[in-house]
């Protein structure tokens, strides 16, 4: 999987919501998004480590190559 460094909790919201997930709730430092059923847990953190990432990525069910092109 590739890395994705120095992302911050904000960026990968705006890079899903350009995929098509809509903010369902926040709880704290985590916004939860959904799109058709499927959901994620995003940290809203200055900078979000890269395995983290990758573990949105699978509960989203987005592939890195698809998330990177929205970035």
């Amino acid at each position: 999987m590739p890395k994705f460094p120095g992302l911050s909790g904000a960026e990968i919201v705006k890079a899903l919501q350009k995929l098509g997930f809509e903010v369902a709730r926040q709880s704290g430092s985590h916004i939860v998004l959904k799109r058709n059923g499927q959901g994620c847990v995003v940290p809203n953190h200055k900078e979000v480590k890269p395995g983290t990432v990758n573990g949105v990525l699978r509960q989203a069910g987005v592939s890195p190559r698809e998330f990177e092109e929205a970035l």
